[in-house]
């Protein structure tokens, strides 16, 4: 026997399908606007919902893991002891030590630079520090002019030398590592042959292999570390009302 619908002729079988379709989707309509109701009551939670879909033949489905906050800037890692080619600057004893990583063409080591020395100062005898050079790659003077500093420094000039560096930033350049060197007394055969000569190239690498496994990650980069607690990394140029009310909380 078949059945005939608008001209169509069904046989019993597509008949009985079409029928046994209508009646799921009807179902599926029904329950659809059921949970919706239910949801709108509030007698469903929607969590309630998502915690049965992470359930596979009765088995919860594995957490995802925690997401690990990105680094900050302020993660310390690996931090090189203050030895013997470091040029320091305070008492061997005293309670805070800053390890400062600087590029000598970088405006904000030029302008953070004033802090660091303004905290020398207010601290006497509390707190004893180094620089250390993070020449970046876009500052075709930083090296050189780091190269030019660890000269003066090999006669005893290092933090006199820097200073000068920073105060004459826009004129880096042979005249102005020349002009420093004569004006505090160096022995100037000594400081040229240094200077044309890179001879303190492999030290700047290290300092900043050194300041890379400490977590520097831009400059200026300083290192707070007290005798009795956990090293503090300063990331940027802060004024010195903050830094110095940084070093009074580890002191």
């Amino acid at each position: 026997m078949s059945h005939e619908h608008e001209g169509v002729r069904l046989s019993p079988k597509a008949s009985f399908a079409l029928g046994m379709l209508g009646g799921v989707l009807v179902l599926c309509s029904i329950g659809f606007f059921v949970l919706i109701g239910l949801i709108m009551n509030g007698n469903v939670a929607l969590g309630d919902t998502a915690a049965a879909a992470e359930e596979v033949d009765g088995a919860d489905v594995a957490a995802q893991p925690a997401v690990e906050p990105e680094d900050d800037g302020t993660t310390v890692g690996d931090i090189t002891p203050i030895g013997g080619n470091d040029h320091v600057v305070g008492p061997e004893d005293a309670p805070v030590t800053l390890i400062v990583y600087t590029d000598f063409e970088c405006p904000y080591c030029g302008s953070f630079h004033p802090s660091l020395e303004q905290a020398l100062e207010y601290f006497d005898g509390q707190v004893r520090a180094t620089i250390r050079n993070f020449p970046l790659s876009f500052h075709a003077n930083a090296r050189p002019a780091a190269n030019a500093a660890e000269c003066a420094g090999e006669q005893g000039e290092y933090f006199e030398y820097v200073s000068e560096l920073f105060a004459n930033q826009a004129d880096l350049g042979n005249d102005l590592y020349e002009e420093i060197a004569a004006d505090l007394g160096l022995k100037m055969s000594q400081f040229r042959d240094c200077v044309e000569n890179s001879k303190y190239d492999s030290k700047i690498t290290a300092d900043q292999n050194g300041g890379l496994a400490a977590g520097i990650q831009g400059t200026p980069g300083t290192l707070i570390i007290p005798t009795n607690g956990e090293p503090q990394l300063v990331p940027g140029a802060v004024p010195f009302e903050q830094f110095k009310a940084m070093i009074e909380a580890v002191l």
